[in-house]
């Protein structure tokens, strides 16, 4: 991932300390399926836990397979 992708999913976030911003990227799952498109953006304590992203992942598996 790069820095404008981060910013552009809102998941690179600016912290202002002693007159400077400084940039963190927050936790993030992020689910992209065999066609490049993103079907899922999980950030923050939520994606500690990556089972989200695993059913994510089963849910777009079984509906590929019934197509």
């Amino acid at each position: 991932m790069n820095k404008k992708m981060l910013s552009a999913y809102g998941i690179l976030k600016g912290y202002d300390q002693q007159n400077q911003t400084y940039q963190w990227a927050q936790r993030a799952n992020i689910v992209i399926d065999k066609n490049g498109i993103i079907q899922s953006i999980e950030e923050g304590d939520s994606a500690v836990d990556p089972n989200n992203a695993l059913t994510m992942c089963t849910k777009l598996h079984k509906e590929a397979q019934t197509k």
